[in-house]
């Protein structure tokens, strides 16, 4: 970076900037860890000398503490498939219900964000639709931060909730079937052609809760990739030029996402494999009625306190699919 000429062709430095980002990433915590590690060392021997049972039990804790992180850094580890660092873009649908599916995808919406709060991430959301009468229709939002997507891809698949419903005079228990796709924002880091003439854009006006805030100009985007049958649209950002940018950047990672599953399924066909269906693979239940418990279907993790896991407490999941697919 020191190198003369190094800022002369912006768009090679910045790609090489983002490499010693990603390098740093993994060295910092390694060397601090290994700092702290020499520190109890050399406190140990104190101890051991002077034989103080104090000492002895900060060390513990220090230890601990030390544990605790290099844990975060091996899951991390895992984390090295070729997208993992990149932003998420998830998309939440609400299923066939009504209000019932779009209050539990308005609860999705709070678990990923309360799991983003704690992470020291932040949330972008691009575009979304109310529901007639409570929560919301569909959602689509961007999670920023180091490997947000290689934490989040699990997440992707149908989540079932059981429970007695808030809208039911009666008390009856209802489930509901929420669908959550999660996608990397890949950027300019990998070239997606889009043909102009492969798209249509559609412009609207965006929806506001009114008074000083409501759009009055046909401010909202609606792009629609042709061949595909692709369609995205973003209304959250200040003009429509904004938007369109933001709709196009969003385009380009479903389309990558389209193409890179589009050659999985052929070689899943050519070696004779079943193809997995996304929407109809239910990935976990949520259930709150007769009892409490959230559990993972495909790795079997489970846990009673379903409170913290609705309020984003989702660890426990995100790992256990972690080291099952490793």
């Amino acid at each position: 970076m020191s190198a003369p000429g190094f800022w002369d062709n912006q768009d090679e430095a910045q790609k090489i900037v983002g490499q010693i980002k990603e390098i740093r990433g993994w060295l910092d915590p390694w060397r601090q860890l290994s700092r702290k590690l020499n520190d109890i060392e050399e406190l140990v021997c104190l101890s051991t000398d002077s034989g103080e049972l104090d000492l002895v039990h900060d060390l513990r804790q220090d230890l601990a503490e030390v544990e605790k992180e290099l844990t975060s850094l091996e899951m991390r580890r895992k984390l090295g498939g070729e997208n993992d660092a990149k932003n998420a873009i998830i998309n939440i649908n609400a299923g066939a219900g009504g209000t019932e599916s779009c209050d539990w995808a308005q609860m999705l919406l709070r678990m990923y964000s309360r799991w983003t709060e704690s992470h020291g991430f932040k949330m972008v959301t691009v575009d979304i639709l109310p529901g007639e009468e409570a929560g919301i229709k569909n959602v689509t939002i961007i999670v920023k931060g180091e490997f947000a997507y290689g934490y989040l891809k699990g997440e992707r698949g149908v989540h079932r909730l059981v429970r007695i419903s808030p809208f039911d005079a009666n008390k009856r228990r209802h489930t509901s079937f929420t669908s959550v796709d999660v996608i990397p924002e890949i950027g300019d880091s990998i070239d997606v052609k889009i043909e102009e003439k492969d798209l249509r854009i559609d412009t609207f006006r965006a929806g506001g809760a009114g008074g000083q805030h409501v759009n009055v100009t046909d401010s909202a985007v609606r792009i629609t990739h042709l061949p595909t049958k692709t369609v995205v649209q973003c209304q959250n950002e200040r003009s429509q030029h904004q938007n369109k940018a933001m709709a196009l950047r969003i385009l380009k990672a479903r389309l990558y996402e389209f193409y890179l599953r589009q050659k999985e399924e052929k070689l899943k066909k050519e070696y004779g494999r079943k193809a997995q269906i996304a929407w109809g693979s239910q990935i976990r239940s949520y259930v709150l009625h007769p009892y409490s418990m959230v559990k993972d279907h495909r790795t079997k993790y489970e846990t009673s306190n379903t409170t913290a896991v609705l309020g984003g407490d989702i660890d426990g999941f995100i790992e256990a699919y972690l080291k099952d697919k490793a």
